[in-house]
């Protein structure tokens, strides 16, 4: 699913002056201080994230290896 075609489902009818408010409420709600360090996580989280997406991505798109036969070595046989 395309998540930019989701957000106005999300956000339906939030015009400038509401998010402001919204926005207002945060800072609020988690300090001036607090903010950076929350954006800095979510930062780090989606760094995270995408990844390992990316290591997901490779290792499916990785060949398959086929186990090696086990060969028995004559001169290890001769040494008893």
């Amino acid at each position: 699913m395309n998540i930019p075609a989701i957000i106005p489902l999300f956000l339906g009818n939030i015009r400038g002056w509401q998010l402001i408010i919204i926005l207002l409420v945060i800072l609020l709600l988690f300090g001036g201080k607090k903010i950076p360090e929350l954006m800095r996580g979510l930062g780090k989280g989606v760094n995270s994230f995408k990844q390992g997406l990316e290591e997901a991505k490779a290792e499916l798109e990785k060949p398959v290896e086929k186990p090696e036969k086990k060969t028995s070595d004559s001169s290890e046989e001769n040494k008893d």
